[in-house]
């Protein structure tokens, strides 16, 4: 039988061995900041408890626009997501959450989610603006043009601004909404 401190003692240890940037917010639990290309940083909490260890973190605010479009795209990531799902809090915000039992807990394992966490975080943030806030970033794009402002982040969202709605990271999406892909995991 694991104990909690055992479970505690190694990720410690692995995350210090992987040279990932954490803080030990209470003796049970990690803050691990995994750094993205889209997400600039992806905050991860894990918390060792009795029976093993929760995963918790924060991907993108509650959407302004499009809640539909971007539920019904996190249900269907979800289907290919190991280890953790995504979520949202009671005003709407969107999480990835999971758990390990305590006899799974091993670096690889540990290795596993962490990677699944930043891969979905960061592979789908784009997708998520797009879908939830695409009239926000329309009004940030013409702000920034009318003050001579830069708009280097924007660029992956020049598409919606130039009238090109089938380019963005966002258009695979939707036809497979409205059909059956025939893809089942």
């Amino acid at each position: 039988m694991t104990t909690t401190d055992e479970v505690t003692e190694l990720i410690d240890s692995v995350l210090a061995d992987r040279e990932l940037d954490y803080s030990r917010a209470t003796d049970t639990q990690f803050v691990v900041d995994l750094p993205g290309e889209k997400k600039l940083k992806t905050s991860t909490m894990l918390t060792v408890g009795n029976h093993g260890v929760r995963i918790e973190a924060f991907v993108c605010r509650k959407p302004d626009e499009n809640f539909e479009g971007v539920y019904r795209y996190l249900l269907r990531r979800n289907r290919r997501l190991y280890g953790v799902h995504y979520t949202i809090d009671k005003i709407g915000d969107i999480y990835l959450v999971g758990k390990m039992s305590t006899h799974a807990v091993t670096g690889d394992e540990i290795d596993r989610i962490l990677g699944q966490v930043l891969e979905a975080a960061d592979g789908d943030f784009n997708v998520l603006l797009e879908l939830g806030f695409a009239e926000s970033i329309r009004r940030e794009w013409a702000w920034r043009v009318s003050r001579g402002e830069s708009l280097n982040n924007l660029k992956a969202f020049e598409h919606l601004v130039n009238g090109r709605p089938d380019d963005g990271p966002a258009s695979w999406v939707q036809p497979a909404d409205r059909a059956d892909d025939g893809d089942r995991d």
